[in-house]
């Protein structure tokens, strides 16, 4: 015998197809009982139903009853038994004539399959429940609200928002480990929708990117009075308000890290775009980094004096009363019991062997790579830390750090952004430990990486390897791009084989401005299979045919005509006043068709952004 083959397409069909056997059977069954019920009526209506035979209500019996009766008068009332067996008799011959005409039917039939060409279709709520986007048990106060979203102890992002079929908007929030990347346009709304409200939620550390230094006058009071954080603002180009952080103290000198944090370093320096070590100039200069990076922490650590930054490091090579040749001399002759002082030793070998044109042009390329460090401003706030990359997660109080870089210094500074993020991926997803056999947190804080607009701080190789496994180390990230274009730049971005999108668990969408992005939004959220009926007219008489085709559930010219904000001008700025709509794709599920949220429509998230923003960042 041939085994059926499953047809059913995609997970709805796997519950099994249509079983007619099954069908047929029951229906068997109730063709016999309605003859022996027929019998049992007649033959009680024969003796009008009288009461020796136990008349019930409405004169019906049970349809057994006439097997009961025939043992008992079998031999007196013969001819009215088998009066009432022709009757069962008839109505079982029809109701057999019926069952065989229908199955006749059901096996000539054709019916289409409602998945044949996709399967397709908007969540709802039992789907965002399951994808854990809403609470599953909520209070009344909560349910007279619609929202569920701020309820004490919670901790999560959020994703955008959704409207039930009463029009009731329920926010949509992210508590699991993974990662989020929202696709979001210049002047969208991400700011009002996305970010503040996750900021002015969530109690745990967290590392922001504050392009205008808005988030910090909106969330930090919130997040320092309320939500028990120690508020960090790093302003490299501002004086007096910020925290000051030297990379070079986050070097883990004397351990078997030493030589491995000094080289990264001396990478990201030589590579402000992300490209890769691309020339031999490039190549060189890491190298000689390196060495001057190693020599001048030993010879700190020997005056007894605080870690040197990188001014000091340029000041080496721009010193006016020496010699460059007398640095290579200094370096080459250091004491030899300096842990490390080979490296020195060749780095300085290798500058003192080159021809002189060459030593010059590595010379002027390390120069040219910490000329960002001669400005007075970013030598200040670079010459010492107030607070370390540890201290993120394993500080006794939640850290907040906001990295504010005004737009006419995003440029110049994105090095020193770079550096700064590079280190906190490098030193927090460096240890974890089992205990019986699980993965045991050794962190105080879960961390939430809020990067705005990240792809503008070129292309971070260390967090696109990192994303598989931070989850594993209690960082969540929270990734802003403008447009898919962006993201996948081959010169300032990740490249077309990029594994951001990969290892994001949630994709959230505002309208997009480029087709890029509306096609691969139309390709998330799949193709679906709907009926065409097609009319044929020939003189007086007309055919309708019903036929199943495919379409995307959301074509791209539907995505690029999905309704924005709705903006207003109030004090010649271009306000939002009416949320626009957006997608929300959780891998595993059917896409959400969402709504925008906004925070001031809140009351609790209006409250919490008044909190006057701190004056000055704490210190550590």
């Amino acid at each position: 015998m041939k085994p059926r083959t499953n047809h059913a397409i995609g997970p709805q069909g796997r519950g099994g197809g249509e079983n007619h056997a099954l069908l047929m059977a029951a229906l068997f069954l109730l063709v016999i009982l309605a003859a022996i019920s027929a019998a049992t009526q007649f033959f009680a209506h024969q003796f009008q139903y009288h009461a020796a035979l136990g008349a019930h209500l409405s004169h019906l019996y049970a349809p057994w009853k006439i097997l009961q009766w025939a043992g008992q008068w079998q031999d007196l009332y013969a001819t009215q038994f088998t009066t009432a067996g022709s009757v069962g008799t008839m109505v079982a011959a029809a109701g057999l004539m019926l069952l065989m005409a229908l199955k006749k039917h059901l096996s000539e039939s054709v019916r289409g399959n409602p998945w044949l060409h996709g399967s397709a279709r908007w969540a709802d709520k039992k789907d965002i429940v399951a994808a854990g986007l809403l609470p599953r048990n909520r209070s009344w106060l909560q349910k007279l609200r619609g929202q569920g979203a701020l309820e004490s102890g919670a901790s999560g992002v959020y994703v955008g928002a959704w409207l039930d079929k009463r029009g009731r908007q329920h926010y949509l929030r992210h508590a699991g480990p993974e990662h989020v990347l929202c696709y979001a346009p210049t002047r969208s709304g991400k700011g009002v929708g996305l970010i503040v409200p996750t900021l002015l939620s969530w109690g745990e550390s967290a590392v922001i990117t504050d392009l205008k230094g808005e988030l910090w006058e909106m969330t930090a009071g919130w997040r320092k009075l309320h939500a028990g954080n120690r508020v960090l603002r790093f302003e490299p180009a501002s004086m007096g308000v910020g925290a000051h952080w030297n990379p070079l103290n986050e070097i883990r000198a004397g351990s078997e890290h030493e030589v491995g944090d000094v080289q990264n370093l001396a990478t990201l320096i030589v590579d402000p775009d992300g490209r890769g070590l691309e020339t031999h100039w490039q190549k060189s200069a890491q190298a000689l980094l390196v060495g001057l990076i190693l020599h001048a922490l030993y010879e700190a650590k020997e005056k007894g004096e605080a870690a040197p930054s990188l001014f000091h490091i340029d000041a080496l090579l721009s010193d006016p009363d020496r010699a460059i040749a007398e640095l290579w001399m200094e370096m080459f002759t250091a004491p030899s019991g300096r842990e490390n002082q080979r490296i020195v030793v060749a780095s300085a070998r290798d500058m003192m062997d080159r021809v002189p044109d060459e030593a010059a042009s590595v010379l002027s390329t390390v120069k040219s790579y910490l000329s960002l460090y001669r400005d007075p401003v970013v030598r200040e706030n670079t010459a010492d830390s107030h607070f370390c990359v540890r201290d993120l997660m394993h500080h006794a109080d939640p850290v907040s750090l906001y990295i504010v870089t005004r737009p006419t210094d995003k440029a110049r500074l994105r090095p020193l952004i770079r550096i700064l993020l590079n280190m906190i991926v490098r030193l927090l997803a460096d240890r974890i430990e089992f205990e019986q056999g699980r993965p045991r947190p050794v962190y105080r804080h879960r961390l939430l990486m809020m990067l705005d607009e990240f792809p503008s701080l070129g292309k971070l190789e260390i967090l696109q390897e990192s994303l598989a496994f931070l989850a594993g180390y209690g960082i969540k990230c929270y990734l802003i791009c403008q447009d898919i274009n962006q993201l996948k730049s081959a010169k300032t971005g990740y490249g077309q084989d990029e594994s951001i999108t990969s290892n994001c668990h949630i994709q959230a969408a505002f309208p997009p401005n480029r087709v890029e992005t509306a096609e691969h939004l139309s390709k998330l959220t799949g193709q679906t299979t709907v009926t065409r009926e097609q009319v044929t007219k020939g003189g007086k008489h007309t055919s309708r045919t019903l036929q199943e085709v495919q379409r995307s559930l959301l074509t791209v010219d539907e995505c690029l005509r999905m309704p924005g904000p709705v903006k207003g001008m109030k004090e010649g700025r271009d306000l939002i006043e009416e949320a626009g709509d957006m997608i929300i794709y959780v891998a595993g599920y059917p896409a959400i068709y969402g709504r925008q949220p906004l925070y001031f429509q809140d009351e609790i998230f209006q409250a919490r952004a008044e909190v006057p923003a701190p004056g000055v960042s704490d210190r550590l």
